[in-house]
């Protein structure tokens, strides 16, 4: 406690759950997501969400008899997380369809309801994705704290070509800490 000497103040632990738009083995924007683990503060501890590929296609028929594991797996994945931070690229001016399939999953049971996100891309030029990003996050009543494109030299594929711009690293660690700091304030 803050004020008590030999007592140190506790930094609350944020877990965020960092999550790549794209499933290409060379993406810029999964490249990103695995900076963040390198770039965090010590404060964030990141997850990296792999399992979008293993998600069903979207249909609510499939829970009327048992939601599917991936499905409750990936439920389980953001309410276990303080926040969330999402590098999506750009698919014909819209959200990749993985990415909206995974979104959908969660429409009506709610985990992003609260939930701190940041979004992140690889590409000053993808305008919409942001946007529309942002749209769905909002009717899931998820709180998006912060929107930007990483100033990117070139097309990074790992995360060490992420974290060796400082540039990029620092912007990323902008935004880590960002998103942090707005899930610390909702613990408190």
């Amino acid at each position: 406690m803050a004020g008590r000497p030999g007592i140190a103040a506790v930094t609350p632990r944020i877990t965020l759950l960092a999550i790549s738009g794209s499933l290409r083995a060379a993406s810029s924007n999964s490249a990103i997501v695995e900076a963040a683990v390198l770039a965090a503060p010590p404060e964030i501890e990141v997850h990296l969400y792999r399992e979008l590929a293993s998600l069903p296609p979207f249909n609510p028929d499939l829970e009327a008899v048992e939601t599917p594991e991936p499905v409750a797996e990936w439920r389980a994945a953001l309410r276990a997380a303080s926040a969330v931070l999402i590098s999506s690229p750009e698919y014909a001016h819209g959200v990749p369809g993985v990415l909206k399939n995974a979104l959908d999953w969660v429409v009506g049971s709610g985990e992003f309801m609260g939930k701190p996100v940041a979004l992140v891309n690889a590409s000053a030029y993808s305008a919409f994705v942001t946007t529309q990003l942002r749209e769905t996050l909002t009717v899931m009543m998820a709180t998006v704290v912060v929107a930007t494109a990483l100033p990117l030299e070139g097309r990074p594929s790992v995360a060490g070509d992420v974290v060796a711009q400082p540039a990029a690293r620092d912007a990323l660690a902008a935004v880590l800490t960002q998103l942090a700091q707005h899930a610390a304030s909702q613990a408190n």
